[in-house]
């Protein structure tokens, strides 16, 4: 090897060296910035546990204040419990930063104050200290505490955020400057390899030139020769170790690397660059570009020609992590990648071609979105459910009151059609309060083995009517017994649901397509779609050839009163309660769609364990008795409505408003033939506690459980408890008369 090849090899792997140990460094910089991005993030996690279980503490005081509801103190304890543990979680976690953890310490005898204020009250006010109640109001300590420690954990919060801002900051930088180190390294490879190839010419130019000015030192020259072709060959094994490595390199590297000339014509392209952007050596950018839409990272500017990346670097711009989106024509998937670009130039400066390389961040993108939507649609469901108690308490007395009146003005018709209209809005209420807790998941499932093949069958015999001629309904359903386990009526609905969605969406008419499958989702389906499990599901597809949905619709399209419907043509909870009916079974839902070629909403249902079960007999024909019910519930007005209504139906009543008082009228002998109590009533006990309390006393009690919020003890995982007998609020006259004898006739369970 001569010595010109020895310096510049020399010089190449000592430049390389220098690389990886450089890349080294940065990637262990990389981890390390994103343990701290992880550690701020759970910081101020912990820091929204506080604020929660403080304004938690605080929402249950002031429930306390306005519906004088024991439950309401059961809360304000089980927040005041969670409170102090929160807080020394969030000083461990602040022992980094010397001023958020002071902040903290600042705060915390603030909250512990303004709990204890709290707990004052509300011991005052069980107490029926006006006097002290008064006094305190007085002094607002509370509210001045409260604007405080609110305000300094919004400091908190907002020091967290600057930092955890900062350190992302600081992490990007790092990858950014690591991916520049690994394609300068790329280049150097390159470089070396034609240096060495030209040096190479060279010599063997030098060397057919001695052979020819001399025919007298031709040993002399045949010895030179055999020395240099020596050299030759130790050097191409040399060279191609460095080219096989810079090969293995290049073709491992997970971002697509592009290598094009000054015209766009793909010189050099890696596998990932194939298999992200379809593209390969020989092809050509600009005639690629019609080939798909490209968008900003917003995913609705364009890009215009002029900045893509192919175009901007060739123009001598470098530029580091460009957002862009690009959906293909083609209809595969869309992509959302971060493009870097450095321009190649020759030895006079000019640019002679461009570097590009694509990061495929679809995936992290994809998984980020679905997070924030199930955080989202999950603080939604648990406000709904929060409200739906008292709702349903007041629209019992409403409903069941202007059935009566309605029923006692038939010599007035022009006051009957009155009552008729808000005994009609009462209806609409009840029905969307109904449609909320569905959507929440707090509704009582009474789940079965379902035929799902024979289920659809007839749900399709249903639509038919309803649809209208100008839909063509069809079945696609695998052969073979397949069933879930779901309930069965609430399948109806989602169906239903699903098929008047699918009408709007053909306004000129359009086909319906109703499909079932076995299908397994695996491990890679989960880990892509948050709150799936792997394992066997019944999928069950609801497709149409309509309007379609984009994008920001699809995103929305499970949330309530959202619609794209004309006022007064939907609610904007048809898709919220076929979501919350498929998660409460422990399913799965994903919706399909692509404007101007219709909607496939698929239902990932679990599996049966067993044969179909039978459907439950009809309803039973409404009708009174002679017996005594024993009512327990906390409302006035529903008691009162409830013992007017049994009254009038022929039965005995006795009346108690919470739990301990229907106790002390046990143990003073009081006879009864049925129990009809609320689930969440005060007195110590909830509703099924006083049930088995009193079963004990008097074995083979009959049992009616009514409730308005079914988020409580006879219902669990979503699921009624077997053999009990629930009566969702509200309910009318006819639904109560129908579960008293149904509770009297075949005995109502005692939850356990």
């Amino acid at each position: 090897m001569i010595p010109s090849q020895r310096v510049i090899l020399g010089a190449g792997l000592a430049i390389l060296l220098l690389i990886t140990a450089a890349s080294i460094g940065l990637d262990l910089k990389s981890r390390s910035d994103a343990a701290w991005v992880n550690h701020t993030i759970e910081v101020l996690k912990k820091i929204s546990d506080v604020r929660l279980w403080v304004r938690r503490a605080e929402s249950a005081a002031r429930g306390y204040e306005i519906y004088r509801t024991h439950g309401f103190v059961e809360d304000f304890q089980a927040s005041r419990s969670q409170i102090e543990p929160a807080l020394a979680d969030l000083e461990v976690a602040l022992r980094d930063n010397p001023g958020q953890l002071k902040l903290l310490e600042d705060t915390k005898p603030l909250i512990l104050r303004r709990i204890g204020v709290a707990s004052e009250a509300l011991r005052l006010r069980e107490a029926g200290d006006s006097d002290g109640l008064n006094a305190m109001r007085d002094r607002a300590e509370g509210r001045g505490l409260m604007e405080t420690l609110t305000q300094n954990l919004g400091l908190l919060t907002a020091g967290e955020e600057k930092l955890l801002a900062a350190r992302e900051a600081d992490s990007r930088r790092t990858g950014i400057v690591l991916l520049g180190i690994d394609v300068i390294g790329a280049m150097v490879i390159l470089l070396l390899v034609v240096i060495v190839m030209r040096e190479s010419q060279r010599a063997t130019v030098h060397l057919k030139s001695s052979l020819l000015e001399t025919t007298a030192a031709n040993q002399q020259l045949e010895a030179a020769v055999a020395e240099r072709t020596a050299h030759l060959v130790t050097a191409h094994d040399e060279l191609r170790l460095s080219v096989n490595v810079l090969q293995s390199t290049f073709r491992s590297m997970a971002e697509a690397v592009l290598v094009i000339d000054a015209e766009g014509n793909v010189l050099l392209s890696n596998p990932a660059a194939e298999r992200i952007l379809l593209h390969r050596a020989g092809m050509n950018l600009r005639n690629l570009r019609a080939l798909s839409d490209v968008f900003r990272g917003d995913g609705v500017t364009p890009l215009k020609p002029d900045e893509l990346p192919s175009a901007r670097v060739l123009r001598g711009e470098p530029f580091e992590e460009l957002e862009m989106i690009v959906r293909p024509h083609s209809g595969s998937g869309t992509r959302h990648l971060m493009v870097s670009g450095r321009p190649m130039r020759d030895g006079q400066g000019n640019i002679s071609g461009a570097v590009l390389v694509y990061h495929d961040a679809t995936a992290s993108r994809e998984t980020e979105r679905q997070l924030h939507q199930s955080q989202k649609l999950d603080s939604i469901g648990k406000l709904t459910g929060g409200v739906a108690h008292d709702f349903n308490n007041m629209l019992t007395v409403i409903s069941g009151n202007t059935e009566t009146l309605v029923a006692g003005l038939k010599g007035q018709p022009e006051l009957q059609r009155t009552a008729r209209l808000i005994d009609d809005a009462a209806e609409r209420c009840a029905e969307l309060i109904q449609h909320l807790l569905s959507f929440a998941r707090k509704q009582p499932l009474q789940p079965r083995d379902v035929e799902i093949n024979g289920a659809i069958s007839d749900i399709a015999k249903l639509l038919r009517p309803t649809l209208g001629e100008q839909i063509q309904i069809e079945t696609v359903l695998e052969q073979g017994p397949m069933t879930s386990h779901i309930d069965p009526s609430r399948l109806t609905n989602a169906v239903l649901n699903m098929a008047i969605n699918a009408r709007d969406a053909m306004p000129s008419g359009g086909k319906l397509l109703l499909e079932t499958h076995r299908v397994v989702l695996d491990e890679a389906y989960a880990q892509a779609n948050a709150d799936v499990r792997p394992g066997p599901y019944v999928m069950l597809a609801v497709s149409d050839t309509g309007t379609g949905m984009p994008q920001g619709v699809q995103e929305k399209a499970f949330e309530p009163f959202f619609t794209t419907k004309e006022v007064g043509k939907g609610s904007g909870l048809g898709l919220s309660m076929v979501y919350g009916f498929v998660k409460q079974s422990g399913g799965h839902i994903k919706i399909y769609s692509e404007e101007g070629h219709g909607t496939t909403i698929k239902l990932y249902l679990p599996p049966g364990v067993g044969t179909a079960e039978a459907a439950a007999p009809g309803e039973m024909r409404a009708e009174g008795g002679a017996e005594t019910i024993f009512i327990v519930e906390d409302d006035p007005l529903v008691r009162n409505f409830v013992t007017a209504q049994l009254q009038s139906l022929g039965y005995k009543t006795i009346a108690a408003g919470d739990s301990k008082a229907a106790l002390q009228m046990i143990e003073a002998g009081q006879a009864f033939d049925l129990l009809f109590t609320d689930v969440v009533i005060p007195g110590g006990m909830s509703g099924r506690v006083l049930a088995e309390e009193i079963a004990k006393r008097r074995p083979g009690l009959k049992v009616l459980y009514t409730s308005g919020y079914t988020d409580n003890a006879i219902v669990h995982h979503g699921k009624l408890d077997d053999g009990v007998l629930l009566l969702t609020k509200p309910y009318r006259r006819n639904q109560l008369a129908e579960m008293i004898r149904k509770a009297l006739g075949d005995g109502g369970a005692v939850a356990s």
